[in-house]
């Protein structure tokens, strides 16, 4: 019963924060050819692809 709570929490959380990520680069500067790139990633891998946006995505400056 425990288990079910804790992946269901942890799907919600890795959910929140890949939607939070969409948001962010979709505001950045990036070309839209690099947007729809690293959305797709994150798409298609959330949790991979969360970790390496934050740490080769583009900033929202």
């Amino acid at each position: 019963m425990i288990e079910v709570q804790v992946g269901g929490l942890l799907g919600l959380i890795i959910l929140a924060l890949d939607i939070y990520a969409i948001v962010k680069i979709i505001g950045s500067t990036a070309s839209a050819g690099s947007k729809v790139l690293w959305i797709l990633v994150i798409l298609f891998l959330p949790v991979l692809g969360l970790i390496l946006w934050m740490l080769f995505g583009p900033s929202s400056r």
